[in-house]
């Protein structure tokens, strides 16, 4: 982990900007890239983060004309890749496909995520966002949110709710739901939300949102129901299936989790406006747009100011739902 005293990390972010500028001195933005680009992840490969890393990475090469490798350095909730990124030289050569974890590590674990989420970085681009679905087991009595929320107000802390982890989205999306509501419910992580699901299909626990990643064919197969979609319009693949807003939760799309690309701060910005403008022509792609759909991914593509501000809207909103909802460290 990264244990240096603040000021000597800032020190040495500075020094590390100014030695990557040394060394793009002789390369103009318009030249970048002159060789491979890696694209760190912070999770295993194969989940929802790696694979829509990997697609864009693939445009990024077409249109880049160089190799974008995507390099999963896996741990501590994406704490190992962003540190990695943080002491890479700042030349444009090093990304970080980002997740929530980004925002809630120095909420949540100060002590061991040691960095500004957004001045320590420079935010390339907001490829996308992750919506999430409410679901419940087939056979459970709950077949809406008011019947959680009834069932919350009647026997508070009985209703269950699951997770892949502390701090996950599908945790913060139902302790949303929770102090939305005014209501008390118990939460229950499991080590992924494949453990988790299997545990709403078989009603030992009440509901969850769950990454709209698969989820339709178990909807359609009537192991699930869906309850709600925290899409800011109803989801083509559940038009039957209401929204949060619909249902008395206005803005509460704004809690699904995003997918931001980052460089090292000091990262020359005309290189991160052309690595913005590569995420961004990806994500405009109706071939890639529709594969991010099918991955239960919703494109967006915005420009490096409208990424440092979305990344501050979001890490004000995860920081006031952990305060209110009383979210410690694990």
């Amino acid at each position: 982990m990264n244990c240096f005293h603040p000021f000597k990390r800032r020190l040495g972010l500075a020094l590390a900007a100014g030695l990557g500028l040394l060394g793009t001195a002789g390369v103009s933005a318009q030249d970048f890239p002159t060789r491979p680009i890696r694209i760190m992840v912070g999770f295993a490969p194969g989940g929802p983060t790696d694979v829509i890393a990997r697609l864009v990475a693939q445009d990024m090469s077409n249109s880049l004309g160089q190799a974008v490798v995507v390099e999963n350095r896996a741990g501590a909730n994406s704490l190992i890749a962003t540190e990695l990124l943080m002491r890479s030289t700042p030349d444009g050569y090093t990304l970080l496909a980002a997740t929530l974890a980004h925002n809630i590590n120095p909420i949540l674990n100060p002590e061991k995520a040691k960095y500004d989420p957004i001045r320590d970085f420079a935010p390339i681009s907001l490829a996308g966002t992750v919506p999430m679905i409410a679901v419940s087991g087939y056979d459970s009595p709950i077949g809406s949110i008011a019947d959680i929320i009834a069932g919350a107000k009647a026997k508070p802390g009985a209703l269950t709710y699951g997770s892949a982890g502390h701090g996950g989205s599908a945790h913060l999306a139902a302790a949303a739901l929770a102090v939305q509501s005014g209501t008390e419910m118990t939460h229950v992580p499991f080590k992924g939300n494949a453990p988790a699901l299997t545990e709403v299909i078989a009603g030992r626990v009440s509901f969850m949102f769950y990454p709209m990643v698969g989820i339709a064919d178990q909807v359609a197969n009537r192991r699930l129901k869906a309850l709600a979609v925290s899409t800011a319009q109803r989801h083509p693949d559940f038009p039957a299936v209401p929204t949060m807003s619909e249902l008395g939760f206005p803005g509460f799309e704004d809690n699904s989790p995003g997918l931001p690309f980052l460089a090292p701060a000091g990262t020359p910005p005309a290189i991160v406006e052309k690595l913005s403008a590569a995420i961004r022509a990806s994500v405009s792609r109706p071939e890639t747009r529709e594969r991010l759909r099918s991955l239960g991914a919703v494109a967006v593509g915005t420009t490096p100011a409208d990424t440092a501000a979305w990344l501050k809207v979001d890490y004000e909103r995860w920081a006031r739902l952990i305060r209110a909802a009383n979210i410690k460290p694990e």
